[in-house]
């Protein structure tokens, strides 16, 4: 019996020529999806296995299912005669593209047994020429299949030896999937004996020491694993202390550990190869040069066997210096082992004059956990399911460990800085324009600087995933959502459900002595970001090609398609030119309402207003007659003839209110758009700034410039100011609403005037609506005293509280916008706004 081993994950080539049994051997030893044939394939491509003129398709075939089957993690057979340099040089260059090991599995039988087996099958017509020429070709192989790069090869020679073969599928040497910890994950040591007895002492082990004192092994009462990211040597004060203990404990099985670059360069050095002695190499040398030599010997091959990474606990645990990507999960070649080691480098060197290194972290999605050092960060924090470990013992920082799987963090501090860093030590980066579901997914808080930490409920969080991933804009775009606005208290007596009086007694109780009263559109909310022109729109905002800006809906969607959104943006642009807005600043973005509702809400108008109130007045028109004529004859039906005659009145004065939210539209024609708040502009290249400092009087007057400009485009925004402790003024704001209302209008906006300077925490912004107006949101009878009195039973706290949360999360958007911060960080308060709004709250408030 022959054994011939090969790594469970690798590419197996079997080489001979036609008739030397191979696809007998792989059907033998292999399974049946394993095998890749080359005639098979033939077959496929062309319906006959020996149309030779099909061979070029067949291998593209072959190729295209193996790299599949790879990728896969799969074991994958090439049955092909392969005795060619080139065909062989194509799947090994397979091989590596997925980071497996070439194994070679040669068939030898003489000459004579390959052509009686030819001869043998009828649909074969090869000559003696051809297996002569195959067998020459396979003697040339034999002497170069190594340097090709096969890592194995097996060469089977006669019948006998094929026959007796057995295939054995070796692990390879970072597979212990089967090892299920639980683990103690240390982060890089770098020479710090001291330290590390203090963190393995912490994490429970118990040292061992010889006769000399020194600590050789330490093990877990509850049988726990140490695991040792690399790094043990260099810049600390006891390098042969660190290596001695840890080998001591892998030797005893109670750690494993990967190498880090140091371990690697160490091995160079101590083989005699010419290497730089920087960054501690020659501070550990000396050291080792007081050990013994069978000690020096000892800790060569112990650095020198280390396996470049560790999977373990059935593959959701990975263990890497300098972390891994998951293409590279369990896989075995050069580029892995330097990944590993080194991580993932531009080939340029920064201000310091070391590397700069990808973010692999940021970019990682993978399902396994992966535990990491190298680049030393001040503390370790969760990205995407990986882990920095390294927190600069040397540099004076923290030696760290994490228990798996509690994922539990334990550190010691150093007990001095052994090794001034050549760099600060700085939190682990993001690639600034990376989104990851992770950051919007479960329960989750953001910071603000208004209201402290806004808690986000993980069933808010998907109900907006769904609308922001299919509906919204591109985030790119989308860096504000302005936030719900809160009703006035209700009033508490008369025909009316809001008054301008409660709006004013609210400012007036927290503080508040000036407000400002704004007409309120009939439109919709709408939020524009205008870019100078699309150069602007590009570096600023890495919007697409020609795209200059947006204008999108309180839920993010946009408002027009992209013609016409860019048509609008031109106008405005054309109008902000003329009002001088462009002389400091690139971009501009407008909280604003754009008019008529209908150009938005036409479906719910037609659908669902216009219904009601055609059903409403055609039904109780009818019932009017009938009464009428009932009355007529002598019948008794005053009480329900008055009830009815009162909800035809409803019913017209519901088609009335909701008639005045429509007008037509044809492209830009009919449509306007009323600015009410200059929120933030900047620079193309630089920071911007935002306008809360500015009261609400300036940012009406910038509105008046750009409706000077387009009147046709831009309206005018009401207002006026009131006094909350001035009698005169507060009946002049009432005044005010009730010509506005009267008038059909929907009401006003009350907000402090100084627009929150103050610092106090009061509502942004107090809706108070009109008597009409509101019979569109609570139906037309909603005005009947008996409707009226249960309606004032309304509760505004969640409301209240629901704005004051939107309000803060959408300044801390705008604030992180200006300042330059990455798209996650901003999406990531814009994303809780939309969240926020899935809250369980009367949508008629």
């Amino acid at each position: 019996m022959t054994e011939l081993r090969i790594p469970a994950l690798s590419l197996v080539c079997l080489v001979g020529v036609s008739g030397s049994g191979k696809s007998t051997f792989a059907r033998t030893h292999f399974g049946r999806f394993e095998v890749l044939s080359s005639d098979f394939c033939r077959g496929l491509v062309a319906d006959d296995e020996n149309d030779q003129s099909a061979t070029s398709a067949a291998f593209d075939v072959l190729h295209h299912i193996a790299g599949v089957r790879l990728a896969g993690g799969r074991l994958t057979v090439v049955d092909a005669t392969n005795v060619q340099s080139q065909s062989r040089a194509s799947l090994v260059a397979l091989a590596r593209a997925h980071d497996v090991l070439p194994v070679a599995i040669v068939l030898d039988v003489p000459e004579r047994v390959s052509l009686e087996r030819n001869a043998a099958r009828t649909d074969r017509d090869f000559g003696a020429a051809v297996i002569r020429r195959q067998r020459e070709q396979l003697r040339r192989s034999l002497r170069s299949l190594r340097k090709e790069g096969f890592r194995t090869v097996h060469v089977l020679e006669g019948e006998d030896e094929i026959a007796d073969a057995v295939i054995v599928r070796e692990k390879l040497l970072n597979d212990f999937r089967d090892d299920h910890g639980p683990f103690d994950v240390i982060g890089d040591v770098h020479g710090c004996r001291s330290e590390l007895e203090t963190l393995l002492t912490r994490l429970g082990y118990v040292l061992v020491r010889d006769e000399q004192g020194r600590p050789v092994d330490a093990s877990h009462p509850e049988g726990r694993t140490a695991v040792f990211v690399g790094d043990l040597v260099d810049r600390g004060p006891d390098s042969p202390g660190v290596l001695r203990l840890v080998m001591g404990m892998v030797g005893a099985g109670h750690a494993r550990c990967v190498p880090g670059n140091h371990e690697n360069k160490l091995v160079k050095a101590l083989r005699g190869r010419d290497v730089q002695r920087t960054h501690g190499l020659a501070e550990t040398l000396a050291q080792l040069d007081e050990q013994p030599p069978d000690f020096r010997a000892a800790v060569e091959a112990f650095c020198y066997g280390l396996v470049s990474h560790l999977v373990l606990d059935d593959g959701n645990l990975i263990v890497a210096h300098a972390g891994l990507k998951e293409a590279y999960h369990g896989r075995a070649s050069g580029r892995v082992r330097s990944f590993a080691l080194y991580g993932d480098t531009t080939g340029e060197t920064d201000e310091y004059g070391l590397p700069v290194r990808y973010p692999w972290a940021e970019e990682y999605r993978g399902r396994a956990t992966v535990l990491y050092g190298h680049t030393p960060v001040p503390e370790p924090r969760w990205i995407n399911n990986t882990l920095c470990l390294d927190t600069g013992c040397v540099f004076g920082g923290n030696l760290t460990a994490l228990r798996y799987p509690e994922k539990e963090l334990v550190s010691v501090p150093a007990e001095q800085e052994w090794y001034a860093p050549v760099r600060p030590l700085t939190a682990p980066g993001r690639r600034p324009d990376e989104l990851a579901l992770t950051d919007v997914t479960g329960r989750r808080g953001v910071e603000t600087r208004l209201s402290g930490r806004v808690t986000v409920r993980e069933e808010n969080a998907a109900g907006a995933l769904e609308v922001m991933s299919r509906f919204a804009l591109d985030p790119r775009w989308l860096v504000y959502l302005p936030p719900t606005m809160a009703p006035c208290a209700t009033a508490p007596a008369g025909d009316l459900l809001e008054h301008p009086s409660t709006a004013f007694d609210a400012y007036r109780s927290a503080g508040v002595t000036r407000v400002i009263c704004e007409e309120k559109h009939m439109g919709s909310r709408a939020v524009a970001l205008l870019c100078q022109d699309a150069e602007v729109a590009r570096t600023r905002f890495e919007a697409p090609d020609g795209a200059t800006g947006a204008v999108w809906t309180r839920t993010g969607r946009a408002f027009f398609p992209a013609p016409l959104t860019e048509a609008l943006l031109q106008r405005l642009r054309s109008a902000a030119a003329a009002a001088d807005l462009w002389d400091d600043a690139d971009w501009l973005l407008f909280d604003a309402e754009l008019l008529p509702w209908s150009a938005k809400a036409e479906d719910l108008l037609r659908h669902q207003y216009a219904a009601v109130g055609a059903a409403g007045r055609t039904a109780t028109a009818a019932a009017v007659d009938v009464l009428s004529a009932a009355a007529a004859r002598g019948v008794d039906v005053a009480d329900v003839l008055a009830r009815t005659t009162a909800r035809a009145r409803n019913a017209a004065a519901f088609t009335a209110a909701y008639r005045r939210y429509v007008w037509p539209t044809n492209g830009l024609d009919g449509v306007q758009i009323a600015p009410f708040q200059l929120l933030a502009s900047g620079p193309a290249d630089g920071e911007g700034r935002t306008w809360a400092d500015h009261d609400h009087s300036w940012h009406l007057e910038v509105a008046d410039r750009l409706a000077n400009a387009d009147p046709a485009l831009v309206r005018r925004t009401q207002r006026l100011v009131v006094d909350v402790n001035d009698t005169a003024s507060v009946e002049a704001g009432i005044r005010w609403w009730e010509e506005l209302t009267g008038a059909g209008g929907e009401g006003m906006v009350v907000k402090p005037l100084d627009n929150g300077a103050s610092g106090r925490r009061v509502q942004p912004g107090i809706k108070v609506r009109g008597r009409e107006y509101l019979r569109i949101i609570y139906g037309p009878d909603y005005t009947e005293p008996s409707n009226l009195e249960r309606l004032r039973q309304r509760g505004l706290g969640r409301k209240q509280s629901l704005a004051l949360r939107e309000y803060a999360l959408g300044t801390e958007a705008l604030e992180r916008v200006v300042r330059g911060e990455p798209l996650w960080r901003v999406h990531e308060a814009v994303f809780a706004v939309l969240a926020l709004e899935s809250e369980p709250t009367d949508p008629r408030l």
